[in-house]
Order: C-alpha cells, then sequence, then structure tokens
C-alpha cells in the first residue's frame, strides 16, 4: 500500500482551498499523508467512484460543485442529515462501503460555538443548499423562533416545511428583532452584489454570521462590527466543515480547529 490520501472533487476545482487546509493539519499532526484536488466533471462520477473504491489508500473525497447532489444515488448509503440537506459534501469509506455524508452543518455548529441558536430568536437569509445546512442545525438546536428571508418567500416556506420547522417566510428586507442572524445567500460574495440590510432592529449583544468565504469581511460583517456586534466570517465554518471531513478521512482530529496561522494561510 501507498500513502493514503483523500482529495476534493468538483468542476471548476482549481480554487478550493480544503488542500491548503487539510494538508496544514496533515504536517501539524505527523500524519503521513496526502490531499489532493481531482476535476470531475458532470457524467463522470460513475467511472471516478468506480476507479476509488479499487484504490486501498483512498480514504474519501470532499464534495463541491456539481455534484453535491448527483453523487448521493451512487453511493453505498447516505446519511439522514445529507438527505434532509439534499447534499453530499463529503464521501468517506467504512469497511466495503462508500458512505455520503453532510459536514456542512456541523462547520456551522462548530463556528457558532458558545453562540448556540437554542433558545434565540433567529433569522436566516436565502433559501438554496447553504440554507438547507443551517437548518439542519437550526433544527437540532430549537431556536426560540425562525424568521426565514428570502427574494421568494414561497420558496423560504418550502424550505421550513421541509425540516419539519415552525417560522415565518418572508422577503427579503431589513431583519425583524432577532438574537443570531446567519446570511446563507450569495450576496456578499466575490462577483456578487453585497447584501444591503439594515441591522439596527437586532438586539443589543446579537451574532451576525456570513457564511460567504470568498470575501471574508463582507458589507454585513462590517456594519455588525460598527453596531458593537459579535460576528463570525464564513471561513470559520469552512475550517469547521473541514474539521469533521479529517476526522473521517485519517481519524485523527486537528485541535485547535482553527489558528492565526491557518487562517493566515487562507486569506493570502
Amino acid at each position: 500500500m501507498g500513502v493514503p490520501y483523500a482529495e476534493v472533487i468538483g468542476d471548476p476545482i482549481a480554487h478550493s482551498k480544503s488542500p491548503l487546509i487539510h494538508k496544514f493539519w496533515l504536517e501539524k499532526l505527523g500524519i503521513e499523508g496526502d490531499y489532493r484536488r481531482a476535476h470531475v466533471r458532470a457524467g463522470e462520477l460513475g467511472s471516478y467512484l468506480a476507479s476509488r473504491r479499487g484504490d486501498p489508500d483512498w480514504r474519501g473525497c470532499n464534495v463541491t460543485m456539481p455534484h453535491k447532489a448527483a453523487i448521493g444515488p451512487l453511493l453505498d448509503d447516505v446519511d439522514s442529515s445529507a438527505r434532509r440537506i439534499g447534499a453530499v459534501n463529503t464521501v468517506t469509506r467504512f469497511e466495503e462501503l462508500v458512505l455520503g455524508l453532510n459536514t456542512d452543518w456541523q462547520g456551522l455548529n462548530l463556528a457558532l460555538g458558545e453562540h448556540s441558536a437554542a433558545d434565540k430568536d433567529v433569522v436566516l437569509i436565502g433559501a438554496g443548499g447553504a440554507a438547507r445546512a443551517a437548518l439542519e442545525e437550526l433544527k437540532r438546536a430549537r431556536p426560540a423562533s425562525l424568521t426565514v428571508m428570502n427574494r421568494d418567500p414561497a420558496k423560504a416556506a418550502r424550505l421550513i416545511a421541509d425540516f419539519g420547522l415552525e417560522g415565518d417566510a418572508v422577503p427579503l428586507g431589513d431583519p425583524p428583532p432577532a438574537d443570531l442572524l446567519i446570511n446563507a445567500s450569495a450576496l456578499g460574495m466575490v462577483d456578487y452584489p453585497p447584501l444591503e440590510i439594515d441591522l439596527a432592529a437586532l438586539r443589543p449583544g446579537a451574532v451576525v454570521l456570513d457564511m460567504v468565504y470568498h470575501r471574508v469581511d463582507t458589507r454585513l460583517l462590517r456594519q455588525a462590527r460598527s453596531m458593537g456586534l459579535e460576528t463570525i466570517d464564513g471561513l470559520q465554518m469552512l475550517i469547521g466543515q473541514a474539521a469533521m471531513a479529517f476526522r473521517f478521512f485519517f481519524e485523527a482530529s486537528p485541535e485547535p480547529v482553527e489558528s492565526p496561522e491557518l487562517r493566515e494561510l487562507l486569506t493570502r
């Protein structure tokens, strides 16, 4: 056998920060292993998985666009969280099986840390895949109330129902009073317009988490900081979901999960 390895697959894939994160931990922990990128196009997933199943050194892969939904039916099983979210972002081996997971909601859980959504009034912005991952975490945390804001409120309402939650679905606009606001939309990302909302109604001590990480310091976070609110950027969630996948791939826990050295590496 050779060196054990995992990888990230997608189309395109050159932009992925996953190799930087996993290689950083492999080096820090002194683990013999590798983490790579694999450019897998639509229509190539079946042949990709067939080749990796026969490779004893392959420990699994992270999955990015456009394969997160398509890969599930090709696996031996998909866990309940990934089924609810409708996306697989991590594939791992268990004995002879190849299993699909979603660690995005766990990454959100780690990013929130002591700022759990439990018993809080929460506003969630967006109704796409990132919002589904956020709702998986919120389903477990049980907030006091939930408002989902989206340009299409009907889509937001369906999303709330999909997760068996109670909440209000409203058009995108200024948020109501809340203790926690999560941006799960693409607004604020590089090549997208900023998320232009007024945070004045948020309560003192509220937390604003922006899941965007292709532009770490977003307009939303700058506005929140100017009001003295606690902020959490998308890089913390990215690192958190990677840490969960690392444990499946290499059977080790990176501690600490986040460090100034790793953050500097990812923001160069």
